[in-house]
């Protein structure tokens, strides 16, 4: 990669530091790639004195291996040398050399220059590969071991410089392919979310037509009443969904700096029905039964398909929630899927909604008024070692080795909804007693396993 102009400035003043010192000359070159069996050419990238003929003529500087001397070609891997006359880097063709006349007398080898220690050739070296040379040199006076050494610390400097400053380049270069791989998939989500609006729409119809056709006895107009309903929560999702593909398309083009008005549209996602302002909470209310029973006709449908019993029972005259009747749809809706789905063919899932008066006894959401929603079902239970992590996103635990679909999102996403609305969300397993069936429903209940959900969600006095 060329040398980025921070770089190159950065060379500039590690060069007018060993002017400082003394040189009458100093320059910074960098490698090439290198080519296994040929000579590594040198790139001048900062030099001083500028208007000096040196500084035209080495800009063909290279390193060049010699048959005739001790001196090794340019290797890969090697230890740091310090001055010119100790480096195993590679020999300067005498001709080259910066700052020297070419007298017969200097062009016999470069060991009579070496041994003026007049000229220092420092190697600019990181984890035993070259990267390029400092080369400093004056004609008045030999350097002493005080300059060496300073002159061995702007080279290191310059070599952990040149990493870094490559290290940045292959990042922004890796930055720009991800934002235009993260673009392409943003047209496909679109192509994609306009695609399936035309198959819901067409469901939705066929939903109104099938529940319109169907005498008010039939029991199947639930069902298609249902269809319908489904359809308007996916509609809802999908709107949602096409907003916050918009909300990171526009998030992209303004780090990309193309698109200013992105600003309001990054907020814009705080809003969506997933997101729920405090203020919202507060002033929002909604009946549980409400929001519950579409729901139930859902999962009695579901139940029944897969050989499961549905037990419901919901106390009368329940005051209503301070919660969003969205949000608390969602997260009823997780549980209840999550019941259906981990519980086997046969076997109960139970659904218990009850008013609870302030407890000072319990800490938290039992303080107050709150009504309770309770979903247990009587599948495997979870493992005590995932309990604790249960409500991160993305984590499924032992579930994750069976073969039963889920992405660990629905109880992270439940329990953040029930936070917002200033509720809680808790969990039991094997099952809470307390949220069983009565004895008189002559259910058989194993009390042993399964695991047991319960929304607590404050009273809207």
């Amino acid at each position: 990669m060329p040398a980025s102009s921070e770089f190159v400035k950065l060379c500039r003043s590690q060069v007018a530091i060993a002017v400082s010192l003394g040189a009458k000359f100093s320059a910074v070159y960098l490698t090439q790639e290198l080519v296994e069996g040929s000579e590594a050419k040198l790139v001048q990238i900062a030099v001083y004195p500028e208007t000096s003929a040196e500084s035209e003529e080495n800009q063909g500087l290279r390193l060049q291996s010699s048959e005739s001397s001790t001196v090794k070609p340019v290797p890969r891997l090697l230890a740091p040398p310090v001055l010119a006359e100790e480096s195993t880097v590679g020999a300067i063709a005498p001709e080259r050399l910066p700052g020297k006349e070419r007298s017969s007398h200097q062009c016999q080898g470069p060991e009579n220059v070496w041994q003026q220690r007049r000229q220092i050739v420092t190697p600019l070296i990181h984890e035993g590969a070259v990267m390029g040379l400092l080369v400093s040199g004056r004609q008045d006076r030999p350097w002493n071991e005080r300059e060496e050494a300073q002159i061995q610390q702007i080279a290191r400097t310059l070599a952990l410089a040149c990493i870094l400053d490559q290290r940045s380049q292959w990042m922004q270069q890796e930055l720009g392919t991800s934002r235009q791989i993260q673009a392409q998939v943003y047209d496909t989500m679109h192509n994609l979310l306009h695609q399936f609006k035309s198959p819901l729409t067409a469901l939705r119809t066929f939903g109104k037509l099938l529940a319109r056709r169907l005498v008010p006895e039939d029991k199947n107009r639930n069902v298609a009443f249902s269809i319908v309903r489904e359809s308007d929560r996916l509609q809802e999702l999908l709107g949602q969904f096409d907003r916050t593909v918009d909300t990171g398309e526009a998030h992209l083009k303004l780090r990309s700096g193309t698109s200013e008005k992105a600003i309001s549209n990054v907020e814009s996602i705080r809003h969506s029905p997933l997101s729920l302002s405090p203020a919202a909470n507060l002033q929002e209310s909604c009946f549980v039964a409400e929001v519950l029973k579409p729901l139930l006709i859902s999962a009695e449908a579901m139940a029944s398909e897969r050989n499961l019993k549905l037990v419901a029972d919901l106390e009368a005259d329940l005051p209503p929630v301070r919660a969003n009747d969205r949000a608390l749809r969602e997260v009823l809706s997780n549980l209840i899927d999550n019941a259906l789905k981990y519980t086997p063919a046969g076997r109960q899932i139970y659904i218990k909604v009850r008013y609870k008066a302030a407890d000072g006894d319990r800490a938290g959401y039992s303080q107050l008024p709150a009504i309770a929603v309770a979903v247990s079902d009587t599948g495997s239970g979870i493992p005590p070692q995932d309990l604790e992590h249960l409500f991160e996103r993305h984590y499924r635990g032992e579930k994750a080795q069976t073969e039963i679909p889920g992405t660990g999102l629905g109880l992270a996403i439940a329990r953040d909804l029930v936070r917002q609305m200033q509720g809680e969300i808790e969990v039991f397993s094997p099952v809470n007693p307390e949220w069983l069936p009565s004895a008189e429903t002559n259910l058989l209940y194993p009390t042993d396993r399964g695991t047991t959900f319960v929304v607590w969600l404050p009273v809207n006095n």
